[in-house]
């Protein structure tokens, strides 16, 4: 199991914003997290990169890719980031570089030295998201739809176990928001899990996966009330 969490509390700074989380996560899941603004969908996705911190009497168990969270070392934390992909609104691009540096730099900074490796490794990236041929241009130079493509990219680079995208098509259009949960999706058939915030609660319908709905200080498993309708078409 990727992710193992067990009666988890999670707070943002000593406010308790979700109680009692059960969250799990196998290999190659697609997973949507649910819920109105301020329910705690954000709050759960950094508890799982370390953003924000789990405590050890306020979890039964909260492990993620192997490791315990209420007892992982600030100086390992780098380690398990970067057996994950991780995927923001806002893109979080470097604005002053262009989209082949952008990559450059995740992999320097990530432990990769050889020319030759990095080159292949940003080509594959970029080939998988179908933007080679914009290795060259800067962000501004791309439209929304491709900025959070490359972003996908990067989060690919290091052939992460898992990928957390916290609201990735929030910004963008109906059509280029299901293109971008599509390729997500499709990342799911090589193994690796995606975890995703969002609003589009259309997308359940069209990508089915696992489904959580964070609501009044509480998470809990709703992929049955999502799936019927797909499972009821499939039967068909």
């Amino acid at each position: 199991m990727l992710i193992d969490y067990k009666q988890v509390k999670i707070y943002q700074q000593e406010k308790l914003i979700l109680d009692q989380v059960d969250f799990h996560v196998e290999e190659g899941e697609f997973v949507y997290i649910i819920g109105k603004v301020g329910s705690g969908k954000s709050s759960l996705l950094k508890t799982l990169y370390c953003e924000l911190d789990i405590y050890q009497d306020e979890a039964e168990k909260a492990e993620v890719l192997g490791r315990s969270l209420t007892s992982i070392r600030r100086k390992d934390i780098p380690a398990l980031r970067k057996e994950m992909g991780i995927i923001f609104q806002d893109f979080k691009l470097l604005t002053d570089r262009t989209i082949y540096k952008n990559l450059q730099f995740v992999l320097k900074a990530t432990g990769w030295k050889k020319k030759d490796e990095i080159n292949q490794r940003i080509e594959e990236v970029l080939t998988d998201v179908g933007l080679l041929d914009k290795k060259d241009n800067l962000p501004h130079e791309l439209s929304g739809g491709e900025q959070q493509r490359i972003s996908i990219a990067r989060a690919l680079l290091n052939h992460p176990k898992v990928i957390i995208a916290d609201e990735p098509t929030g910004n963008l259009d109906p059509e280029t928001a299901n293109n971008i949960v599509k390729l997500l999706k499709d990342i799911t058939t090589n193994g690796t899990a995606v975890v995703m915030s969002t609003h589009n609660i259309p997308m359940l319908d069209r990508y089915p996966g696992v489904v959580y709905q964070c609501a009044d200080g509480a998470m809990r498993d709703v992929t049955s009330s999502y799936n019927k309708l797909n499972l009821s078409e499939e039967q068909d």
